[in-house]
């Protein structure tokens, strides 16, 4: 016998490692805390990415306004230690500590929202009325935490109507969801906020589509959110200006297309690999709310096309973990709830993005844990908590924590007599 020619095996044990090699990290992938890990993991990230673009897109305004260029950044900073010690402790709740908490939760949204159409405790910025103000810069915007009672509640409801076997009348799966998000929306619609208005629809929806609405109720719902923005648009003149502007990019450059180019042109300079942290031009005021509307257009042209694929590559592995959750949970309002966190905050990652890649029209959503605000920042904290108070109880994820014993933050809970009973 003859041995095989050198050329022709090297191919073989090549493919053989190269399967070997997935099938390592698709092991890694079936591990019972995979999900808990990668939201962790990628939460923390980009909160890091997030300061980090904070200090460079703030600094040279800040500087010139207060003297200090870490101003937004040690707000940032602040808003940050709250939200993450916030989001550890919701990760240790039961799940009924939601259930029953997401109907104060929405009664105290409901009546925030209220609240901020009273004159003189509403705020306006960017043609919209978004924020309570409680004096001393001290600012809340209601909608925020909305989105986050509404799935919780919406959540609930649903389980117990399917648990109760109701869900079999369409009139059950709307009533009453329909009205309660329609009061969030009309509150939403009132202060002029349609970025926000979209992405409470966007929740409703995902919580029809878990439950397993009729094609036929989702194409009625969709024609009454296209409705809505239709009037939204028509009825607010800089509404009109953004979408003719969407429309004609090339039509006056210097208004209403003016932070849309300049955010395109700030993120095509960028390259490859970026200009360098703290090295753009963008922060000389250049670009409009590049700290937080077009912070992505800063982490592109300071990162480059490297950066901006990392800032994609971490919300597609938050969409993944928090889908998995939703698939591997057993109880229908942890399903239905861990798919309305994931859906709110990937189609927001998505509108923010689209918005400054100029594939859809700007609204002014954040981009969640990357852009600037505390308003926006604790609720989606918290809200990735409840994902991960739900990635604790997959198939053999409890196994897995008690055989690795309890975390630091778990042990000085406990030490304080707050730790889970």
């Amino acid at each position: 016998m003859t041995a095989a020619p050198t050329g022709e095996a090297e191919p073989g044990r090549t493919r053989a490692g190269l399967k070997a090699q997935a099938a390592s990290v698709l092991s890694l992938l079936d591990r019972p805390l995979t999900s808990y890990y990668l939201v962790i993991g990628c939460t923390l990230l980009l909160l890091a990415l997030g300061l980090t673009m904070v200090l460079s897109a703030s600094s040279v305004v800040q500087l010139k306004n207060t003297g200090s260029a870490f101003t937004l950044l040690q707000k940032q900073a602040t808003w940050v230690a709250v939200g993450l010690p916030l989001m550890a402790i919701t990760a240790m709740l039961p799940v009924r500590t939601f259930r029953v908490l997401a109907y104060p939760i929405m009664l105290l949204a409901i009546l925030g929202l209220a609240l901020v159409l009273v004159p003189g405790l509403g705020q306006s910025a960017g043609g919209a009325t978004r924020w309570l103000s409680f004096g001393g810069g001290l600012q809340l915007q209601p909608s925020e935490p909305a989105k986050l009672g509404l799935v919780l509640w919406g959540a609930d409801l649903l389980a117990r109507k399917e648990k109760l076997r109701m869900l079999t009348d369409w009139k059950q799966l709307l009533i009453p969801l329909l009205p309660g998000t329609g009061l969030i929306v009309l509150l939403v619609m009132l202060g002029d906020d349609l970025g926000t208005t979209l992405v409470v629809f966007v929740i409703f929806l995902a919580l029809l589509w878990v439950i397993g609405a009729p094609l036929r109720l989702f194409i009625g719902v969709l024609g009454l959110v296209m409705l809505l923005a239709s009037i939204l648009i028509v009825v607010e003149p800089y509404r009109m200006k953004r979408l003719t502007g969407f429309i004609n990019p090339t039509g006056d450059p210097l208004g209403a297309n003016y932070q849309s180019n300049q955010g395109i042109y700030m993120l095509g300079s960028g390259g490859w690999f970026g200009q360098g942290l703290g090295e753009g031009r963008a922060k000389w005021e250049y670009l409009p709310h590049g700290d937080t509307d077009f912070i992505f257009a800063v982490l592109g042209e300071e990162l480059g096309l490297v950066g901006t694929l990392i800032v994609l590559g971490l919300f597609g592995l938050l969409a993944y973990a928090g889908l998995r959750i939703a698939r591997r949970v057993r109880d229908p309002f942890m399903r239905l709830a861990a798919t309305g966190i994931t859906i709110w905050v990937v189609v927001q990652a998505v509108v923010n993005i689209g918005a400054v890649i100029r594939v859809l029209p700007i609204t002014g959503i954040p981009l969640p844990l990357v852009s600037y605000g505390g308003s926006a920042l604790i609720p989606t904290l918290i809200a990735l908590g409840v994902l991960l108070a739900f990635a604790k109880r997959e198939p053999g994820a409890r196994q897995a924590l008690a055989a690795r014993g309890p975390g630091p933050f778990a042990r000085v809970l406990s030490w304080l007599g707050l730790g889970p009973r």
